[in-house]
């Protein structure tokens, strides 16, 4: 991988052009793209891992974060190639050329979304939520994402320093589990052992394969940072840096807390409980309050999911503005200015998700939905070398990106035919609001008169 020129020109005219000030530098870009991969994920996904691989929870997460960094090696060509671009949407208008196929990648987005957020939603009203209060899972997930409409609706601004905060904190949180454990096995206690011990009868490649499936899912924030591309300092310098930095510090941590888990707990007490990391540091029993860390977990999932819906919502906005969703999508309040169709159609359409409650299925289909728009950005990288650009960009290994797309088909292949059925409901949705859009598109035109 390199970072070159494809013609003549000074190194900073990238940092000169657009209307946006560049202000975000290495460090601020780090933390930004860590704690959008950190994210709530890990926090709820421990025990729902531990049911494919048993205490083996560090394989399929290093598996994931190999197959997160062939992609993130397109991003980081794509980004620094084209630095005002808004992410795989644009990249695939630039490759493609046909508005269907846009469309259908900035969906897939806007789908995953919604499906995490639901996910999230489902992970706040489990065992975290039950330290302070006992509520049914499914209504107190509804309730939570009523909340975070509210909160999205009220205008939310976030700023990089609120991030590097929120990263802090949910840093703190899987820093507690590593260092809780570690006492645990100083003092003799836990079993190491387990850590490199799969389900009975289970073939170590397709176990691992199908704990990678879910571990994606705590990998794939990363495609957020595109979006922010025009606000980077030398971001063919910065950008690869920070991007790979953080996926490999959030893999590393991740690992840890993986053989962390496995050995203060046996994978069938982690696979029933739905705030897996609250009982692994209740089980290393170091003192550490069960309120205190449920509070971190909770700020964390509900960060993620507030983040999560802000972007389905000013997606689905951007997306009505441009004509690929019904125009009503595109109101805004009078006063606060924010897209409050799109925030009630988004959140009504979480809140149905989360009646499948199952974390599972929910975080297998963001990554299905994810994987199709991988699949988009790994293809157009080959597509548009034959694209030059005046400035040095970062340049991957061609390899690369074919091993990404089919990292991405392998990863597609092992998903239940449950998953691509909600996938699949979701994108026919989306392909009759397109339909819908452009016949409205069409009959306002008509009734136009012509100059």
């Amino acid at each position: 991988m390199s970072t070159e020129s494809t013609a003549p020109a000074h190194t900073d005219d990238v940092d000169t052009e657009g209307k946006l000030k560049r202000k975000i530098t290495g460090p601020l870009l780090f933390m930004f793209i860590l704690g959008d991969v950190l994210g709530a994920g890990i926090y709820a996904l421990m025990g729902v891992l531990s049911q494919d691989v048993g205490g083996m929870l560090w394989a399929p997460l290093l598996a994931a974060l190999l197959l997160a960094l062939l992609t993130a090696g397109s991003y980081a060509e794509l980004v620094t190639k084209y630095p005002k671009a808004g992410g795989a949407a644009v990249f695939a208008e630039r490759a493609y050329r046909r508005p269907v196929v846009s469309f259908l990648v900035g969906f897939c987005m806007l789908a995953a979304g919604i499906t995490s957020a639901a996910g999230l939603a489902l992970a706040f009203a489990g065992d975290y939520l039950a330290t302070f209060v006992d509520v049914p899972a499914i209504p107190a997930a509804v309730a939570f994402l009523a909340l975070v409409a509210c909160l999205n609706a009220r205008g939310i601004s976030e700023s990089l320093k609120s991030n590097v905060v929120m990263t802090a904190l949910e840093l703190t949180g899987l820093l507690i589990v590593i260092i809780a454990v570690s006492i645990m096995v100083g003092g003799g206690r836990g079993d190491t052992g387990r850590a490199v011990q799969l389900p009975d009868g289970a073939t170590p490649a397709l176990a691992i394969l199908a704990g990678a499936i879910v571990a994606y899912y705590s990998f794939v924030g990363f495609e957020t940072s595109a979006n922010v591309a025009e606000e980077i300092r030398h971001p063919s310098k910065v950008y690869p840096a920070a991007l790979f930095g953080a996926l490999i510090t959030a893999g590393v941590l991740y690992a840890l807390v993986g053989i962390a888990s496995a050995t203060a707990l046996p994978a069938s007490e982690l696979s029933q409980s739905s705030g897996p990391l609250l009982a692994v540091v209740a089980a290393a029993g170091v003192g550490v309050p069960n309120w205190l860390f449920s509070a971190i977990a909770l700020v964390a999932v509900a960060n993620g999911a507030l983040l999560t819906m802000i972007m389905s919502s000013r997606l689905a906005y951007g997306m009505a503005e441009h004509g690929l969703l019904p125009g009503v999508l595109s109101k805004v309040l009078p006063q606060r200015r924010t897209p409050w169709v799109a925030i009630v159609a988004t959140t009504v359409v979480a809140m149905l998700l989360t009646l499948i409650g199952d974390l599972s299925t929910l975080a297998e289909t963001v990554v299905l939905l994810l994987l199709i728009v991988f699949i988009s950005t790994n293809v157009a990288v080959l597509v548009l070398r034959r694209d030059t650009v005046e400035h040095p960009h970062f340049r991957v290994w061609t390899a690369v990106p074919v091993l990404g797309v089919a990292s991405c088909v392998l990863l597609l292949s092992q998903q239940t035919a449950k998953v691509w059925l909600f996938a699949a409901i979701l994108l026919a949705i989306g392909v009759v609001l397109y339909f819908s859009a452009r016949a409205a598109t069409r009959r306002t035109a008509a009734k136009s008169p012509t100059p």
